[in-house]
């Protein structure tokens, strides 16, 4: 079954394991002849990278990308795009007093079952390290929608809440209310010294989308937006425009706005800002385990880039789609 690739016209494979030699995606149907700046990939990587701070994993990886193919001279050739990103600080013992223990919250016990096999050490393919092969496809789909920016940014993290406007400084935990991270830092030592953890909430502002986005019944961009965020280990929840707020109002209120409906319209982007909100749940690694392992409290912080990876993702192909037909 091919469930480790995602899109049509757009698409990428990503593989490996948070244990094995490296990380790696595939990507094909990348246009060609388009200027690529690895630095600026290694910028988007280190958005995502562990062991940045103290409130999350102490693991340190250089997540150095390492073109396969697909790239000659700085410019895409139109042909499949492969990269890894070599794994070189695993601490596989931390995970040995726990090889036969099925972890609550987890794929163990579900790996288990599909496949009959499991690779214990640090989660194997589940692991959230997966999610650097998004954010690398991530960033060659934007450079499909230049014009189009996607800011995100947690809105609430754990008790810490935050109506502000995002700004260009985020700070470490990609929070726009400055006056609560101080408290933010102390809370997450806490869990961390715990082993607790907590989760929240990531919102989406898509600035410039093509408008036409979108293939109805079954492909609608809401859909695949949804289908994209959920893809992302521990997210519990997806919603765009208004949300959950569209239940409390009747149909003459709900329609007074056009922006009610976060730029999509029967599942087809109307060229408005896309608003949209994810929710993730709490890491499960707790307890014991959580002390004597490199766990992150919250992962948050670190998922926000790759929120914004599979926006780009989800747009591009659907932009290319559209293409086709033109």
């Amino acid at each position: 079954m091919r469930g480790n690739t995602f899109g049509k016209l757009f698409s990428f494979c990503t593989f490996g394991e948070s244990h094995g030699p490296a990380m790696g995606v595939v990507i094909d149907g990348m246009p060609s002849n388009v200027k690529i700046d690895l630095k600026k990939l290694k910028l988007e990587l280190e958005k995502r990278a562990p062991g940045r701070s103290a409130t999350t994993s102490s693991r340190q990886e250089p997540d150095e990308p390492i073109v396969l193919s697909g790239i000659f001279e700085n410019k895409t050739l139109g042909t499949p795009i492969a990269i890894i990103i070599e794994n070189k600080n695993q601490n596989s013992q931390d995970y040995e007093k726990y090889k036969k223990t099925l972890r609550p919250g987890h794929a163990d016990e579900t790996t288990v079952k599909k496949f009959g096999i499991r690779d214990h050490r640090g989660g194997g393919r589940a692991s959230g390290r997966e999610t650097v092969s998004r954010v690398i496809a991530g960033y060659f789909a934007g450079l499909i929608l230049p014009k189009m920016q996607v800011n995100c940014y947690v809105s609430q993290l754990g008790p810490f809440k935050t109506d502000l406007a995002p700004k260009k400084d985020l700070g470490p935990f990609q929070f726009p209310d400055k006056s609560q991270w101080e408290a933010i830092e102390k809370f997450l030592l806490d869990c961390k010294t715990n082993g607790n953890s907590v989760g929240g909430t990531i919102n989406v502002h898509i600035k410039n989308p093509p408008a036409g986005l979108g293939e109805p019944a079954f492909d609608k961009l809401k859909a695949d937006l949804a289908k994209a965020m959920i893809s992302i280990g521990s997210c519990v929840g997806f919603t765009y425009g208004i949300g959950e707020d569209f239940k409390k109002l009747d149909g003459k209120t709900a329609t007074t706005k056009k922006k009610n409906f976060g730029g999509i319209e029967g599942g087809i982007s109307n060229g408005d800002d896309i608003y949209c909100q994810v929710w993730f749940r709490a890491p499960s690694t707790v307890g014991q385990m959580a002390q004597e392992g490199r766990h992150d409290p919250c992962i948050l912080p670190r998922v926000v880039p790759v929120v914004a990876a599979m926006c780009k993702v989800v747009l591009a192909d659907h932009y290319l789609r559209q293409k086709a037909y033109q």
